[in-house]
C-alpha cells in the first residue's frame, strides 16, 4: 500500500512540474514591412526568425514590394484591420503617406489597446502636417545624419526592457534627430554619432504611453546588418513582450547555449 501512495505522489510531483514546464499560449504579432531604402526583403525574416528564437510570440508578415514613398498597405483600409493581434510592429517606410483617414485607421487600433513596437524608419511615416503619428511615436524625427557608427548607451538601467543589456556600438548607421520629445514618452537609450565637425547625441531607444497602449520604439535598424545582430533582436523582443505587459520568464524563450 506505501509503495502505491509513494508511485502516486511522485506521479503527481512529476506531472505537476510538466505543467508548469509547460509553455504559454504565443503572442500574435502582426510585422509590417515595406516601402522606400531599405532592404525590408531581408530584414522581414531576419525579423521574425529573431523574435520568434527569443520569445513565445508567432509573427505574421505582410510585405509590400514598393520601395516607394508612397508605399500603402491594404490591411490598413480595414476598421478591423489589427483584429486578432496582440501587438503590431510598424516598420514600414512611407513619409509620403499623407490620407488622414488611412493614418487615423491605423492610429484608431492602436486607441482601441493593441500594442505597438515601431521601427527605424515608422518614425518618419505618415506626415501629414500634424502631430497624430508622432504623439503615437512619441517622439518627432525629421531626418538623419550619414552612416557612421552609433554609440549605444542605455541611460535608464532600472526598466524591464533595458535590465542586462550592454552597451553596445553599431557598424555604419544612420541617427535619427529628435525634434520633440512628447511627454508621455520615456528615453531608455541615446546614441552619439561621430559626425565629423561635431558629435550628435540623440534618444534611439523610448517607450510611450498612448492612451491605454504600450508603445516601444527605436530608430535603429537601418542596414540588415544590424537588424540581425543578436543585441538588435534582444531589445526589440524585450520592448515587444513589454508593449503587450508580458516581459517575464514565462515569454521569454531560454537563450541556447
Amino acid at each position: 500500500m506505501r509503495m502505491i501512495v509513494t508511485f502516486c505522489c511522485v506521479t503527481l510531483v512529476a506531472l505537476s512540474g510538466f505543467a508548469q514546464a509547460a509553455p504559454p499560449k504565443p503572442l500574435k504579432a502582426l510585422l509590417i514591412t515595406g516601402g522606400c531604402c531599405h532592404d525590408y526583403g531581408k530584414q522581414k525574416d531576419l525579423l521574425k526568425t529573431g523574435i520568434e528564437a527569443r520569445a513565445h510570440v508567432v509573427v505574421d508578415q505582410i510585405h509590400t514590394d514598393d520601395k516607394t514613398t508612397k508605399a500603402k498597405f491594404d490591411i490598413y483600409e480595414k476598421a478591423d484591420w489589427a483584429k486578432g493581434y496582440d501587438v503590431v510592429i510598424h516598420d514600414e517606410c512611407t513619409s509620403d503617406v499623407k490620407e488622414m483617414p488611412y493614418v487615423e485607421n491605423i492610429l484608431n487600433a492602436h486607441k482601441n489597446g493593441v500594442a505597438a513596437v515601431n521601427l527605424h524608419c515608422a518614425m518618419h511615416c505618415y506626415r501629414v502636417g500634424t502631430d497624430d503619428w508622432f504623439k503615437f511615436v512619441g517622439i518627432q524625427s525629421s531626418g538623419h545624419g550619414p552612416q557612421k557608427p552609433i554609440d549605444v548607451t542605455y541611460v535608464e538601467r532600472d526598466h524591464a526592457i533595458t535590465k542586462g543589456l550592454e552597451n553596445w556600438t553599431t557598424i555604419n548607421e544612420e541617427l535619427y534627430n529628435n525634434i520633440k520629445l512628447f511627454e508621455t514618452a520615456k528615453p531608455l537609450a541615446r546614441g552619439k554619432q561621430d559626425v565629423g565637425n561635431k558629435v550628435d547625441d540623440y534618444v534611439v531607444t523610448w517607450v510611450n504611453q498612448y492612451g491605454k497602449t504600450r508603445v516601444f520604439s527605436t530608430t535603429l535598424g537601418h542596414n540588415s546588418e544590424t537588424v540581425g545582430d543578436a543585441r538588435y533582436l534582444d531589445l526589440v523582443t524585450r520592448g515587444l513582450l513589454w508593449s503587450c505587459d508580458k516581459l517575464n520568464d514565462e515569454y521569454l524563450k531560454a537563450a541556447k547555449k
